[in-house]
């Protein structure tokens, strides 16, 4: 039976291993601006060494005098305390007892006008039929069978559950009748189309039954709904035995119905966008500018840069300051890099896409993000991070930054032509032709290639799915 031996040995190898202040940065330059405003904030409140610098007021007080022994001593009992807040925060609170009356009225009157500040919230499509429901005179046992159905309608306000399912799952189960006049009441409640079954249903309930045209459109909403989208209205006229303008009467008339009245009352919040680099016309030259107003001058607080150079500081408090000092010390240098290197970034763009200012995205070119790297001088990584999740307000309109680069394909003159640019040639030949004999994509092809842009038909329908153009049967006009 062998041995078991354990031995040591010495082994040289490589590892690279970021320091934390070179991850700090680079997150620092991918954050858009709000990002990096909720992140500036988060970190006064951690490192009590930071603060915003704010404008110098003519008018302000004359500076305060130095201070005394008696206040520099006062001064560092306070920073004790602030270290004791930061190692021991629970305990910190437990000893510090009950706050007085006027520090819980402070509070209510801080969060009272947070409460009024706050926006409005939409009311959402339950909250919209249950108060339709409050208001109508009926037994409590079918308002709970009303308010049941509203409970499991979806974000389209279509109702994907069979009614009987719905009567079971009830507390008290009802019947299939009960649950049938409930439903028959919820459908009549605004917005019309609400709680239908399926497309056809939801369109129904919003037909106008006084309207002349009534008949005909039911007719078609029962049974041409494909015949709609695949734009066939000559058989849709030889089906109902109406005139071809009586069809596009009524399908005119269809097509102003919602398919999904629930989306009405989405309270979905739709993210704010800030623009992190402005671009403006200036005389005879574009001008690249940040919003720099926006973001706060961080700097070092001065009381407690002064404290830690004392020779009476502690050396405890003095480690203590000294790492929230080099904290605060790479936040800024941070930001400060951050700003230069999007300044540079965002400005080599702008001369790279002039003629899309100028001219609109028809004159997009090709741009990899290695030509702008070897033209700044940095790596193309930090490229990539500098416009993530970043955008440009130009004179063009708002774009993410990524919006500028993007690959092409070279003309018959020896010109490069941005796929941005082909797509925007398709969607201007659609929107030129006899709408009576519109362009199929073969002929698209032999469009694009009289302008000298040789691409396939393939191709062409790909962008032209991308661009939710329809097929030339669908944009036919009768």
């Amino acid at each position: 039976m062998g041995r078991m031996e354990f031995s040591l040995q010495p082994r040289l190898e490589q590892r690279l291993k970021m320091a934390p202040q070179i991850i700090q940065s680079i997150e620092i330059l991918q954050l858009p601006l709000l990002a990096l405003l909720e992140r500036i904030q988060q970190e006064q409140l951690e490192n009590p060494l930071l603060e915003t610098e704010d404008a110098p007021d003519p008018e302000a007080a004359p500076a305060p005098a130095p201070l005394t022994r008696a206040e520099e001593a006062e001064l560092r009992d306070d920073f004790r305390r602030v270290r004791a807040i930061e190692e021991d925060y629970h305990d910190y609170f437990r000893q510090s007892g009950p706050r007085s009356a006027s520090d819980r009225e402070d509070d209510r009157d801080e969060k009272m006008e947070a409460i009024q500040n706050a926006p409005n919230r939409r009311p959402s499509l339950r909250d919209h039929l249950n108060e339709q429901v409050r208001f109508l005179d009926m037994p409590p046992r079918r308002r709970e069978i009303c308010e049941a159905i509203i409970n499991n309608l979806d974000r389209d306000g279509r109702l994907p559950f069979a009614i009987e399912e719905i009567a079971e799952s009830l507390d008290r189960p009802a019947t299939s009748e009960e649950a049938r006049q409930a439903l028959g009441i919820v459908q009549s409640l605004d917005p019309p189309g609400i709680a239908a079954r399926d497309l056809t249903e939801c369109l129904l309930l919003q037909l106008d039954r006084s309207h002349p045209d009534f008949p005909l459109e039911r007719e078609i909403v029962v049974h041409h709904l494909a015949d709609i989208q695949a734009n066939r209205f000559l058989k849709i006229a030889r089906d109902t035995g109406a005139s071809i303008e009586d069809v596009k009467r009524a399908v005119g008339a269809i097509c102003m119905l919602h398919p999904a009245p629930g989306r009405l009352y989405d309270n979905e919040i739709i993210p704010t966008i800030s623009p992190d680099v402005y671009v403006e016309w200036a005389e005879d030259h574009y001008e690249v500018r940040l919003d720099d107003a926006a973001l706060p001058r961080l700097r070092i607080n001065a009381e407690y840069r002064d404290l830690m150079s004392s020779q009476d500081t502690e050396p405890g408090t003095r480690q203590f300051l000294h790492k929230k000092m080099e904290s605060a010390r790479w936040l800024i240098d941070s930001i400060i890099q951050r700003r230069k290197t999007l300044l540079k970034v965002a400005s080599e763009i702008v001369r790279a896409q002039q003629e899309f200012l100028d001219r609109g995205i028809a004159a997009l070119k090709p741009l990899k993000m290695q030509e702008i790297a070897d033209a700044v001088g940095i790596h193309v990584a930090t490229v990539s991070r500098a416009i993530r999740h970043k955008y440009m307000q130009t004179p063009r309109g708002l774009f993410p930054m990524k919006f500028f680069f993007t690959g092409g394909t070279q003309s018959a003159q020896g010109d490069v032509e941005s796929w941005d640019a082909v797509r925007q040639r398709i969607s201007d030949l659609v929107a030129a032709e006899d709408k009576s004999a519109p362009l199929s994509d073969d002929d698209i092809v032999k469009r694009l290639a009289e302008d000298g842009i040789t691409i396939a038909r393939r191709t062409v329908t790909k962008y032209r799915k991308a661009l939710r153009i329809p097929s030339s049967r669908q944009r036919r006009s009768y």
